[in-house]
Formats: structure tokens, C-alpha cells, sequence
């Protein structure tokens, strides 16, 4: 990027900041990084991007027991973050795309409390759109590929589905998030699969559904679209262990929580 394109940059960045402090229907504070992210999201348009925000918080605010009452650190979000593996992958596809990796870690359904699991994804966003994708580098992603391993993942769970969780989980996904979902890939799919997909498939809008690639046969099909040594080692590349690179995010959850529990980022105060 050229000094002065960079320059122009800062400075719709600078306006946006000063935007959304002034602005009553927001919070009183905004982690500048988060803000470009919404800015990039929308193609570099002010007017889209202002319009996003004020959807994304209008959404937190609406929920408050997903998005605002939460700790990454007390017991319901442990129990989340002890069965189930919520993990950005270091470093980017050559198309500057971000993977984050889900799976469960324990296949018992009874582990499952699907609102507190939404809820825990959601802080996983918050701290990972407020941190670098690259390290020494401050290139922004230009979008967010999933990987969903279903091993495990039974009837039981789905059962377990909270009907109101799955739609505000959606509504957010669809109207508010700060990043462009590239593509969203499911891996070692149950012969069940036409099922589970029946229960959530109401909930996922057309242009979502079309992002979604199941592998039914093989892992090696997901390497044709996802570099293959961006993945965890225990799926063929050479990430480093699922296990290892989870540490180390939830360090750094850890060390974000006061950002993520601090009201004055994500309330907004009624008039």
C-alpha cells in the first residue's frame, strides 16, 4: 500500500472512531483493529461499514445472556472450552483467508449446554478479531474459512440444540459479522448427515448453505480447497497439534478477558 493510500486509510479509520464514540446507539468504546475489521468486511465503504456496526450491536445488546453476561474464565465457559476445540489456525491461505478449526474434544452429549457453547464461540471471535492474523504483521484477512470435524457429533447433540440459540447464532452470523465466511467445510460427516441437516437447515440462509462442503469420504477432498500445511498436525499438516496451538489461544483468551467482560466495549446505555 502506497504512503498515501495508507494515509487515506488511517483517516477513515480516525472518522469512523470518532463516528462510533459520538454515536448514543453504541458503546462508549471500540478496539480500533475490530474497526477495521468491519471497514475491510464492507469493502472499504464508510456508509456500509457504519451500517454493520450499528446491526452487530444492535444484535449484542438484543441478547445480552449470549453476548454481554459472559467470562471466558468461569466454570460454564470452561466446561465449553474443555469438550469442544474452538481454534484459529497461525497464518493465512494464499487467497489471505483466516481457518478456524471446531471439534468436540469429548464426544459426551451430556457436555453439551448449546447456549453457553454459543456463547463461547462468540467470545473466540471477539478475542481473535481483536488480535493480529499474522504475527508481525498488521494485513487484515480478507476472509474466514471454518472446518467442522464431526467425529463424535451424534443424534444426542443435536438433540441438544437450543431452537433460539441456533437463531440468534445465525441472525449474527448472517446480518452482523465482521468478516466475509468464504467457505465452510465438514469433515468425517456421520452416514446420519441428511438429519443433522434437517434440524439446522430452516436456520441457514441460501447464500450461507451454498459456502458449505461436506466431506463424506475422505479428509483428502479438504486439502483440494485448504492448504494442506495450515492444518493441525493431526490432520496431515504440519500446524502443530490441535492440542498446543488451543493452549495457546486460550492464553491469550485469558488475557483478553478484561477487554471481552469490559461493559464499556460492547454495552450500549439506554437514552
Amino acid at each position: 500500500m502506497a504512503e498515501n493510500d495508507d494515509t487515506d486509510y488511517e483517516a477513515k479509520i480516525d472518522y469512523l472512531q470518532k463516528w462510533f464514540e459520538d454515536n448514543k446507539k453504541l458503546p462508549k468504546k471500540v478496539d480500533r483493529l475490530l474497526l477495521k475489521r468491519f471497514y475491510q468486511c464492507m469493502y472499504e465503504n464508510v456508509e456500509d461499514a457504519q451500517k454493520l456496526i450499528e446491526i452487530n450491536y444492535l444484535i449484542r445488546n438484543s441478547y445480552p445472556h449470549i453476548f454481554l453476561k459472559r467470562d471466558p474464565n468461569d466454570a460454564s465457559s470452561r466446561q465449553t472450552f474443555e469438550y469442544a476445540d474452538m481454534v484459529p489456525l497461525p497464518g493465512l491461505t494464499k487467497e489471505k483467508y483466516k481457518i478456524t478449526f471446531f471439534r468436540l474434544n469429548d464426544p459426551d452429549p451430556k457436555k453439551m449446554n448449546h447456549t453457553e457453547d454459543t456463547k463461547g464461540y462468540i467470545m473466540v471471535t471477539d478475542c481473535r478479531f481483536c488480535s493480529p492474523d499474522l504475527v508481525n504483521d498488521d494485513s487484515l484477512s480478507e476472509g474466514e474459512v471454518q472446518i467442522f470435524d464431526m467425529t463424535g457429533f451424534s443424534l444426542k447433540h443435536a438433540a441438544r440444540f437450543s431452537m433460539s440459540s441456533l437463531r440468534i447464532y445465525m441472525k449474527f452470523l448472517h446480518q452482523a459479522f465482521p468478516v466475509r465466511i468464504k467457505c465452510i467445510h465438514m469433515i468425517n460427516c456421520p452416514p446420519y448427515l441428511d438429519r443433522l441437516i434437517s434440524v439446522v437447515r430452516p436456520f441457514i440462509s441460501k447464500e450461507v448453505f451454498k459456502l458449505i462442503y461436506f466431506h463424506t469420504a475422505s479428509i483428502d477432498t479438504l486439502y483440494e480447497h485448504v492448504p494442506r500445511e495450515l492444518l493441525p498436525d493431526e490432520y496431515g499438516g504440519s500446524a502443530g497439534k490441535l492440542s498446543d496451538l488451543k493452549a495457546q489461544f486460550m492464553q491469550v483468551m485469558s488475557d483478553k478477558r478484561d477487554y471481552l467482560m469490559d461493559p464499556n466495549y460492547w454495552k450500549v446505555e439506554s437514552s
